[in-house]
C-alpha cells in the first residue's frame, strides 16, 4: 500500500498549485479510509488533463460516473478547508 500511495503521491504533482493541494489533501485525508471504488476512481481522476480536473473542481462540469462524483465533491469540501485544525 505504501509504494501505491507513493506513486498517487507523484501524480497528485500538477501544472497547478490549486490542484495539488487538493489531490494532495484527498490523498492525505480521505484515500486511505476511502472504499476500493472510489480509491480506483481517485487514481482515475489523476489521469485527467488539468482544466478538465479544474473544471470539476469549480463546479463547471460534473463528472457522468457516480463514484467519481461523488470523490469530486469530496475533493471539493477542501476548496473551503483546505487545511483543518
Amino acid at each position: 500500500m505504501d509504494e501505491q500511495i507513493g506513486k498517487l503521491r507523484w501524480r497528485c504533482r500538477r501544472g497547478m498549485k490549486e490542484l495539488d493541494l487538493l489531490t494532495l489533501g484527498y490523498l492525505e485525508r480521505h484515500y486511505p479510509e476511502a472504499p476500493a471504488e472510489e480509491q480506483q476512481a481517485f487514481a482515475a481522476l489523476l489521469e485527467l488533463q488539468d482544466p478538465l480536473l479544474m473544471s470539476y473542481m469549480v463546479g463547471r462540469e460534473t463528472p457522468a460516473d457516480a463514484t467519481t462524483a461523488r470523490v469530486v465533491g469530496v475533493m471539493r469540501t477542501l476548496l473551503s478547508d483546505p487545511h483543518p485544525s
